[in-house]
């Protein structure tokens, strides 16, 4: 046999062939499966981890509130600090010394913008009811 005619043959034989076997049939359904079986748990870890991370951040965020506060506590136990929230809060002062208060002038309201002196709606409506009355039929 030439080689031409078995490169003829083996070409023939190709062309003939299909080209979505079983086996490949077989292969993208697995694939398939395995894809729609992993999309689930593969969703709700990266999820839980979007959860981990925020629950993260808060923590750090609330450990420094915890931070700012203790450090808030440790200076109200020094008597000068509590002295002068003495004196600004609450209004106290030293037996010996004399306080006083200023409290400043009440600023003047700008007066409201006087409304015409009109009737009320109820007034207008009615008056319009009588208006109509008093027409002229044709």
């Amino acid at each position: 046999m030439s080689p031409a005619g078995a490169a003829g043959r083996a070409g023939a034989r190709a062309s003939t062939r299909p080209k979505l076997t079983g086996r490949a049939a077989v292969l993208a359904i697995v694939l398939c499966a395995i894809t729609l079986t992993l999309a689930y748990p593969v969703r709700e870890y990266i999820a839980d981890r979007r959860q981990i991370d925020q629950l993260a951040a808060s923590n750090a965020r609330l450990a420094q509130q915890v931070k700012h506060l203790r450090a808030e506590a440790r200076s109200l136990d020094l008597p000068s600090v509590i002295e002068q929230e003495a004196r600004d809060d609450l209004r106290m002062c030293f037996p010996e010394q004399t306080c006083y208060e200023v409290i400043p002038l009440a600023s003047p309201r700008p007066k409201a913008a006087a409304k015409p002196a009109g009737s009320p709606w109820y007034g207008r409506l009615w008056a319009s009811v009588q208006k109509a009355d008093q027409s002229p039929a044709r």
